[in-house]
């Protein structure tokens, strides 16, 4: 049976349409603590930030001393933390115990689309308001999507290595397959689902799309044909997951969802790791079923160099890569910091993760004392 996966709460790209009845409070000029660890970041968040009255940015090491990290974690507002679930040591994590030890925490702040490194269920219980930068890297990730593509169809890794490491093959040795006229199904339509159909449309690719969030005709206005994710599985060429990580999602491609996709089909993810079964993936592969895999994630990150994975020929891999771009780092961090200041003056971010919790959320600045006149 395959898993049909069912988040309890998405981030929706028109997420504060119903909140546009709410106006925020007078505030007064007490600047919000903001707290971060120094992890990468684009310039541009520390400028819009350090430019504002209205938020002190704290960057903490996160190799230094613990106590004088959680002293300032204990006094934060808001916590900006990166997405990468491999980056983050566990003490730093948004789980119940770290929210326990910061209770003036009112909104955790993810650097990208992605959150799981948040234990939202934890966060909205809590009365804490999740925020991530959903559409930010959509660009980077789906060109990144496609040039998987393409590097797997076309075997051009593979033909870049045998010129380096081998002589006496033939050209038709590395014969490949163009992208046009297959068909592409994509299992999850958000932004950069929808940016990855219009792409997979432009070098001709009939494109299918996965959604339960989505009826058939706000799919057919993205650029893709609704399916099931059985139908998805056994009428495509290429399967593409652009969903995030859930609880439900986890492990949603399996033994059993493998089997079901058509002999010599390519599966490529710039997803979230542990989305798909990676043992699954590698016997689909090796049996010969499946005729090649794009890789960009992974369940642990970066994988061990003797991942049976990367033993495969037809297996492209990079390491979480696909957001990583000059443009995108620099567009989500200043989505990151325009949507923190929207916090700071009681306004309704643009990218909720628990829109559900925006009365708890406003209960909580109300009860602060140097929040509101």
């Amino acid at each position: 049976m395959i898993f049909q996966f069912k988040m309890a709460t998405r981030p929706s790209m028109n997420s504060t349409k119903s909140l546009s009845q709410w106006h925020p409070p007078h505030m007064k000029n007490t600047p919000k603590k903001v707290v971060r660890f120094n992890f990468w970041s684009d310039a541009s968040f520390e400028d819009i930030l350090g430019a504002s009255p209205q938020a002190s940015l704290e960057v903490l090491d996160v190799r230094g001393d613990e106590e004088r990290n959680w002293a300032h974690l204990a006094q934060a507002d808001i916590y900006h933390i990166s997405s990468a679930k491999d980056e983050v040591p566990p003490a730093w994590l948004v789980t119940p115990q770290l929210i326990q030890r910061c209770p003036a925490l009112v909104c955790v702040s993810t650097a990208g689309a992605g959150y799981d490194t948040v234990d939202v269920q934890a966060c909205t219980q809590a009365g804490i308001l999740v925020v991530n930068q959903a559409g930010g890297n959509a660009n980077s990730v789906a060109e990144h999507a496609i040039g998987l593509m393409l590097a797997v169809a076309r075997r051009i890794v593979e033909s870049d290595h045998r010129l380096r490491t081998e002589t006496g093959f033939s050209r038709e040795d590395l014969m490949g397959h163009e992208l046009n006229g297959k068909v592409l199904g994509l299992v999850g339509l958000g932004h950069t689902g929808t940016r990855t159909a219009r792409l997979g449309a432009a070098f001709g690719m009939r494109v299918l799309a996965y959604d339960p969030y989505l009826d058939e005709n706000a799919i057919a206005a993205r650029g893709a044909q609704a399916a099931t994710l059985e139908q998805l599985l056994e009428a495509s060429d290429i399967v593409s997951l652009h969903c995030p990580r859930t609880r439900e999602t986890s492990g949603m491609l399996g033994a059993q969802a493998f089997a079901k996709m058509k002999r010599r089909a390519l599966f490529i993810s710039t997803a979230r790791g542990g989305i798909h079964d990676e043992a699954a993936l590698h016997g689909a592969l090796a049996s010969g079923h499946l005729g090649g895999a794009g890789l960009d994630v992974w369940q642990v990150e970066p994988p061990r160099a003797d991942h049976p994975l990367l033993s495969l020929r037809n297996v492209v891999s990079t390491y979480h890569t696909a957001g990583v771009t000059h443009e995108c780092r620099r567009n989500v961090a200043t989505m990151a910091a325009e949507q923190i200041l929207q916090v700071c003056r009681g306004e309704t971010p643009a990218r909720m993760v628990n829109s559900e919790v925006l009365p708890d959320f406003l209960a909580r600045l109300r009860a602060a004392a140097d929040f509101f006149e």
